[in-house]
């Protein structure tokens, strides 16, 4: 299990995690949608060889996947990782991946754009992910002839991405704000202040859990430090207000709020067949009850892990074979039951 999933970050009892990524195109190709095969495998090759090109710095810490080469559930196990995109474990075209060891970085080759570089962290990390986006980003730009516009920026597929290129995103889990009613206003505000508010792959999926991602929507006009502040500011405002609404709710009717946190505990450490979709709205009832000190005996970390091995791609990959809708929730309820037992 790599570290940053597991671990907790900067602000992590309501910022799940943090992720900065970078759309570019190549100068010299058409865009995805518009280009052939062969010109999708000269891409590939080129981003292989900035990246694991002799004498390069960085190769010895990355690996190249090519996506069609990958079974479903290897694609799908990487998209719960935040590792790729929906829309690129679902294309038909030459698309591929190069991922760091820690999986912090990955770099999507051929989906809406020619390049994709994302950092992810755990927690609220913003200046640090794009720290380490930035570097990942001049690196390649040594070897890479970018396509760029002395006006617009950094050219991209969809207009939202030209300019800075950068989309800043956080992870949040709110569940006081979606227990109280209180998600549909901050909903309504990140809207008018340009804010896209997504589930939890990103856009056109659902809030599981109780988690959103919040991120801006455009990217000209604005600098990248402009951006990185703005989705800090928003981030802090939504944070104080959950952690606020959590101690009412509790101050309010101490017996009740704590019968929900130790009712969803009981379940999760007794059902013997449970949805990837139930499971996640109880560990978001015990994370909230961890984090708010109500339960003492369960390490936070153990629940990061649980997280995401009940997913189905990367529950099916742990057993080592495809299993039917029914044979998932009776082995994801295994599991759970497994972890807790041993924490």
């Amino acid at each position: 299990m790599r570290e940053w999933y597991i671990k907790n970050g900067p602000e992590s009892d309501v910022v799940m995690s943090t992720r900065i990524r970078l759309a570019r195109n190549f100068n010299d190709f058409p865009f995805p949608s518009k280009m052939s095969r062969e010109d999708g495998e000269k891409v590939l090759d080129k981003v292989k060889e900035a990246i694991f090109g002799r004498g390069r710095a960085i190769s010895e810490n990355f690996q190249f996947e090519d996506i069609q080469k990958m079974d479903p559930i290897q694609r799908q196990a990487l998209v719960e990782k935040h590792l790729i995109s929906p829309d690129l474990a679902e294309s038909q075209a030459h698309g591929g991946v190069v991922i760091s060891d820690d999986e912090k970085i990955s770099i999507m080759i051929n989906e809406e754009d020619h390049l994709r570089i994302q950092c992810l962290f755990a927690g609220l990390q913003l200046k640090e992910a794009w720290d380490l986006c930035n570097k990942i980003d001049n690196l390649l730009e040594e070897t890479i002839d970018y396509a760029f516009d002395e006006r617009f920026g950094y050219l991209t597929c969809c207009p939202t991405n030209i300019g800075t290129g950068i989309r800043a995103s956080v992870m949040l889990h709110l569940p006081a704000l979606v227990m109280t009613g209180y998600i549909k206003g901050i909903l309504e505000i990140c809207s008018k202040l340009g804010i896209a508010v997504r589930g939890l792959y990103g856009e056109n999926t659902e809030a599981s859990g109780n988690m959103f991602q919040i991120s801006n929507q455009v990217s000209l006009g604005q600098t990248e430090d402009e951006i990185i502040s703005s989705i800090n500011s928003i981030t802090r405002q939504i944070i104080d207000q959950e952690r606020s609404i959590r101690k009412e709710l509790h101050k309010q009717n101490a017996y009740r709020f704590e019968d929900k946190i130790y009712r969803s505990l009981g379940l999760l450490s007794n059902a013997r067949i449970i949805s990837s979709e139930e499971a996640l709205k109880l560990l978001s009832d015990v994370r909230l009850g961890v984090y708010m000190g109500i339960i003492n005996d369960i390490n936070i970390n153990v629940l990061n892990e649980i997280q995401l091995l009940v997913q189905p791609a990367n529950l099916q990959k742990s057993v080592g074979r495809a299993l039917s809708p029914d044979e998932r929730d009776i082995k994801r309820a295994e599991v759970i039951r497994n972890k807790l037992k041993r924490n």
